[in-house]
């Protein structure tokens, strides 16, 4: 049983004690799933999770008849299919992952996902974090190490996968793959069983905050610019060129890397006026947000509704169009 199939049992056994036997008096009648929202998020030490519970906390309060709650998942790849199968109302995503889920490609070979787009939101950087005591200073020292690409399927192990592959190693053969959450992966850092982790995410990215402040001098961030132009020519103009810069962890100087977009997806099934709402609440409440995590105020309405090739919404397409 999933997760909002038990919800609504468990609530319907609440609604059968309390003897409320009329659809009418039931909490959140009319309301589409009863008024209950799911967002599906990330690692419980990423941006996403921390995001998605600020967002949780904002369609709550300012959407009337609605109540969200955030959960701790794999991230982008099974956020898209939770959505896809209504498991989960709203998830965040990678841009990367939703073209391929949408267009029925990479993981998703031949099985496009039904889902369609709220927002285009802050971007993703993608972080080449490693043990200094690994001997790793450069890219091609990750050969033969024990490298963690994120949770099995996430959009950071895809990516993960294709910057390995850009660099000339083979991610399931010239390293010792470890498909890890971030917070596992911090840990194994820690106690030296993972040499070096993949992570895209805003910045800063709590667990690698905290990795990083936890032995200071232990750990480095590898430059990624130089791979930039392998992986657009095979994958095209969804990456882009970016630098983490020397406030986001206190490094020495700025670090090129590759960045990649982010978008919050939904169901098409979900009604427009909810769609146009939920579009609304992120732009009209952004400095609550910001306060949540300092990349919710990196959200820019203009840009938002650029969320090719997955289509907007058209409740949040009304949302953007009506100034």
């Amino acid at each position: 049983m999933n997760r909002r199939h038990l919800a609504f049992v468990l609530a319907a056994a609440i609604l059968a004690v309390a003897g409320c036997s009329s659809t009418s008096d039931r909490p959140g009648a009319g309301l589409w799933h009863g008024g209950r929202l799911f967002i599906a998020t990330g690692n419980t030490t990423g941006v996403f999770y921390s995001l998605g519970g600020g967002y949780a906390d904002l369609i709550t309060k300012h959407v009337k008849g609605y109540e969200a709650r955030a959960e701790a998942t794999g991230a982008s790849g099974e956020n898209i299919q939770r959505v896809a199968s209504g498991d989960m109302d709203i998830a965040l995503t990678l841009a990367d992952t939703a073209a391929d889920a949408y267009a029925g490609k990479g993981a998703f070979e031949g099985k496009p996902q039904k889902v369609v787009a709220l927002a285009r939101i802050y971007k993703s950087y993608e972080h080449l974090v490693v043990r200094r005591a690994a001997g790793i200073t450069r890219f091609s020292d990750l050969r033969g190490k024990r490298v963690s690409t994120g949770s099995q399927g996430s959009g950071a192990d895809v990516l993960a996968g294709r910057i390995l592959a850009a660099g000339g190693l083979n991610p399931d053969a010239d390293v010792v793959r470890q498909r890890l959450s971030l917070p596992e992966t911090t840990k194994g850092m820690l106690a030296g069983t993972t040499d070096a982790l993949f992570f895209t995410g805003g910045l800063p990215t709590p667990g690698i905050a905290d990795l990083l402040n936890t032995q200071p001098n232990s750990f480095a961030i590898i430059p990624l610019g130089e791979l930039l132009q392998p992986l657009t020519q095979k994958y095209g103009a969804v990456y882009g060129g970016a630098k983490i810069p020397k406030a986001a962890y206190n490094t020495v100087a700025d670090i090129d890397t590759i960045a990649v977009g982010n978008f919050i997806v939904v169901s098409p099934d979900m009604p427009e006026q909810l769609a146009h709402d939920l579009a609304k609440v992120l732009f009209e409440y952004q400095q609550e947000l910001s306060r949540v995590h300092p990349e919710g105020g990196n959200f820019d309405k203009g840009a938002a509704p650029q969320t090719e090739p997955i289509p907007l919404h058209p409740g949040a397409a009304r949302y953007y169009s009506s100034g």
